[in-house]
């Protein structure tokens, strides 16, 4: 089974993956059917074709669905933990239902990814976000996401106040003091690193040396796409301000919690050897080549617990090589360029409540 390599998660290439990847997903598919009775329905009255040959050809749910159905492919005393999306406000956020293995899987694989790209060491860290966030009643794509990442880290520290999320600076000035010339990791969501840390500190001229900081941020970009600000003149804001140059861009959702695509010392984003990535044509919704801009689809061997391992996504995106990267790291890389039009800001610091 492709988990047993978790120590090697980009070392397979793309030929290699996908000659055992789509055994993996087409056991999911048939669990699935056969456990879960709205998936079971859906896949018989939506997708014609009935034999599956590779991935491209296997159903996929929208991520939408989540938000209205309980599709959980395990019954409800086996149920350990509910995830809820952070929605829109006013919306039904989506639920997803994970019993022990699935959690405990999940957390594995998320470890894989982060150390390969931050070092198995765990460093000092800052969280650009405050206490509360993970205290609130029930468990959000938010809170899951700050405690996942935090098992990277240790002598944690929120930067942002519960009253008004105001930064704490004098905190992070003394935290700064006490790792001096070491290097120090940083989580938060894109859009409030930019409003809350960069903007703040250069609307009041303040320049801290974060030279020795590995910032991990993910989710955001659409209120920041709203603003003009790409990836590029985020990450040079960054550097100027901060002289902070260790940044790593992920991609992920709570419909596949603990799958996420990290970005690379070179800016590329790539899929782990369990998963996999597909662009579809927004209308027809066939598969489209490298280069081909499209809706992302994601697949993924961990949801055994609910029917998530096929989903495709309101972003678009492409797939810009594979097997390439200067990195070194094998498989795919995709290139996201954001939400549909009209689609909803579903990510968890977009849409972020105090």
């Amino acid at each position: 089974m492709l988990l047993e390599q978790l120590n090697a998660p980009f070392e397979m290439n793309q030929d290699q993956k996908q000659q055992v990847l789509f055994a993996e997903l087409l056991a999911l598919t048939d669990h699935h059917q056969a456990h879960c009775f709205y998936y079971q329905n859906l896949v018989e009255n939506i997708f014609v074709q009935k034999h599956f040959k590779q991935n491209e050809d296997l159903p996929f749910l929208p991520a939408q669905i989540f938000k209205y159905l309980p599709l959980k492919s395990i019954r409800e005393e086996e149920v350990f933990r509910v995830l809820n999306s952070s929605g829109t406000t006013g919306q039904q956020p989506s639920q997803i239902f994970l019993d022990k293995a699935a959690a405990t899987h999940q957390a594995k694989v998320l470890s894989s990814i982060v150390t390969n790209f931050i070092g198995k060491k765990r460093l000092p860290m800052l969280i650009v976000d405050h206490p509360s966030a993970v205290k609130s009643a029930g468990m959000t794509a938010r809170a899951a996401a700050i405690l996942g990442f935090s098992s990277f880290g240790a002598q944690h520290t929120y930067l942002l106040s519960d009253e008004d999320l105001s930064l704490q600076v004098a905190a992070l000035q003394a935290f700064l003091e006490k790792f001096p010339q070491q290097p120090i990791l940083m989580f938060g969501f894109t859009f409030m690193i930019w409003a809350y840390l960069y903007e703040y500190c250069q609307k009041n001229n303040i320049f801290l040396d974060l030279s020795q900081v590995i910032l991990v941020h993910g989710g955001g970009w659409k209120k920041l796409a709203n603003l003009n600000i790409g990836k590029e003149t985020f990450k040079q804001c960054l550097a100027a301000q901060f002289n902070l140059t260790k940044v790593h861009d992920y991609y992920g959702m709570v419909e596949q919690i603990g799958t996420i695509f990290m970005e690379c010392e070179f800016g590329k984003m790539h899929i782990p050897f369990f998963a996999d990535v597909l662009i579809r044509d927004p209308i027809h919704f066939q598969a489209l080549g490298v280069n081909q801009t499209g809706l992302i689809q994601v697949l993924s061997i961990l949801p055994k617990s609910y029917p998530g391992h096929s989903i495709l996504t309101e972003d678009l995106g492409k797939i810009t090589e594979i097997d390439e990267c200067l990195c070194g790291r094998k498989g795919k890389v995709i290139e996201i360029h954001g939400r549909l039009p009209k689609a909803e800001a579903r990510g968890c610091s977009d849409t972020h409540q105090r």
